[in-house]
Order: C-alpha cells, then structure tokens, then sequence
C-alpha cells in the first residue's frame, strides 16, 4: 500500500520563459505538508509531463526527494506509449529515493489486452518499488479491461490502480474481483466520496494543489467512519472541482495556484493560460471558498 487519503498530483510550475521554476515548486510542495497531504505524486500529467524532457523529469524528481525528505510517500508518473522507454525510465526511477511509480495505460497505439499485460509486467518486473496502474480513458482514448486488471492484480509488485474511469460500475468490479490488498485510488476529484463508498481507499487529487487540508480530510472523514463530514466536505469543494475542470486539466489549476502565490499561470504548449471566463471562475471561487 504506497499510501491511504489524498495524493496532490502537483503542477510543475514555470517562470514567464518556460523553465521550471523551481522555488515555486519548493514552496508548494512545503504549502502540501504543512496542510497535510497524505502522498506526492510527481511528473503525472498534471505535471505537464508530457513537454518535459527526460532531463527535466529527473531534475524535478530529485528535487521533490530533496525538499520532501521522506516526510510524506513520494510517487512517480513513468508511463508511456513506447514500453520500451516506460520499462527503462521506470528501472531508473525506482532506484532513487521514491516510494512507488504510477504508470498510465498506453495512449495513442493503446495495446491488446495482451499487449497491455505484457507491458505493465515487464514495467513491474524492473522496478524495485510498487507500481500503481493508472486508467485514464479521457487522456487514452480507453479503459484498462477489467479483466486485464485481475490478471496484472496477481502480479506482487503491482499494488493498485488509479481509476479515472468516471464509471463507478468498472471500480465496483474491480474491488469485486481484486485482492483486498489491491487499492483502488479515485483519479476523479468529483467522484472520490463515491469511490470511497464503493472501496477506494484515497484519491490522487488535482483540487489538492489548493485544497490540500480540505482534500485530506474528506478522505480519511470517509475511511475513519465519518461519512457524512466526508459528504458536506465534497460537496463545498464541487463547484471549486468544476472550475478546476471547465477548461483542460492543468491549466485552470495552473491558474489557481498562480494566485495562491506559487509561481506563474504558465503552461507549456500546446496549453495555454486560461481563457477570462475561466480565470473570472477560479478566482470567484477561490473567494466564495475564502482561499483568497
């Protein structure tokens, strides 16, 4: 189990010339703590990981190990389309100081079921830390079988699954036909109550970034046996989670943390910095919800 509660899947903030900046960085990462994030995931794609470079997913992580200093599980975003390239990076993040890897489901050529087994394996078989699979359908353009997930729950050093499926049916499925000790984790900010209720143990949070307290005690409210905390709490941060996703995902958080104070609201392209009606709704939000 890599970790129980919230995960903030944080943004890779960037200076007004598209280099990291890594003091905002630092300093969100020190703002996740102190308000008692449970995990920090890394490089996923709320990082932009997709325009980093393999250089710069590497300075980024060795920074996120140096700043955390083992205060909180650390876990990385390694996926790719090419396994190839997922098996190597994968190998040679699992040997510095993290606690787990989070790996996407191919995009863009997807695999057979055979394929998709084979390729989470040899990426499993490399690691030396749990590898957590990640189901993203609107970034892939398909789910994880369900049958490929009971299959690769089998495998030892395959502890769970990102489910940013949106179908509660397929998570009820999955906790119905995985080992108990297989998590689920929501990848859906608007469904995590639900997902709990139906055996999820934590989410991997994007509203995190700005909510990271709020987040954090949902989630464990729920899991302590406090429900309806857990509902009222997931009900304040809904129309934060709505604007967070009005545009998408990560440039209005992007924008969000800008005005938190934590670097600038600049993405890589082919994102862009929000649209006006969608900075005018975070920002309303932010007040109504008395973040700003």
């Amino acid at each position: 189990m890599l970790f129980k509660g919230s995960g903030v899947a944080i943004v890779t903030p960037f200076t007004n010339t598209g280099d990291i900046d890594f003091e905002a960085l630092g300093e969100l990462i020190e703002f996740q703590i102190k308000e008692g994030i449970d995990a920090i995931i890394s490089i996923g794609t709320t990082g932009e990981a997709a325009t980093l470079s393999i250089d710069e997913k590497l300075e980024v992580i060795n920074f996120t190990i140096d700043k955390v200093n083992r205060r909180v599980p650390i876990i990385v975003g390694t996926g790719n389309n090419n396994t190839k390239d997922a098996v190597s990076f994968s190998k040679e993040v699992s040997e510095l100081d993290v606690d787990g890897l989070l790996v996407v489901s191919p995009f863009y050529n997807k695999g057979t079921d055979t394929g998709l087994i084979e390729h989470f394996t040899e990426i499993a078989n490399v690691s030396k830390v749990p590898v957590m699979l990640y189901s993203v359908p609107g970034r892939t353009g398909h789910n994880i079988p369900l049958n490929v997930v009971v299959e690769l729950s089998k495998h030892k050093n395959i502890c769970g699954i990102k489910d940013a499926s949106g179908d509660l049916s397929y998570t009820m499925n999955i906790r119905n036909n995985t080992p108990d000790e297989f998590q689920i984790i929501s990848g859906n900010d608007d469904l995590t109550v639900p997902m709990l209720a139906v055996g999820a143990e934590g989410v991997i949070s994007v509203v995190a970034n700005i909510f990271p307290k709020e987040t954090s005690e949902m989630v464990h409210s729920f899991l302590n046996g406090d429900s309806k905390k857990s509902k009222e709490l997931q009900l304040k941060l809904l129309p934060f989670i709505e604007a967070a996703f009005s545009e998408v995902s990560p440039v209005p958080i992007k924008y969000a943390t800008h005005l938190l104070g934590f670097g600038t609201p600049e993405l890589r392209l082919p994102l862009t910095v929000a649209e006006e009606n969608v900075q005018q709704s975070i920002h309303q939000t932010l007040k109504n919800l008395n973040r700003l």
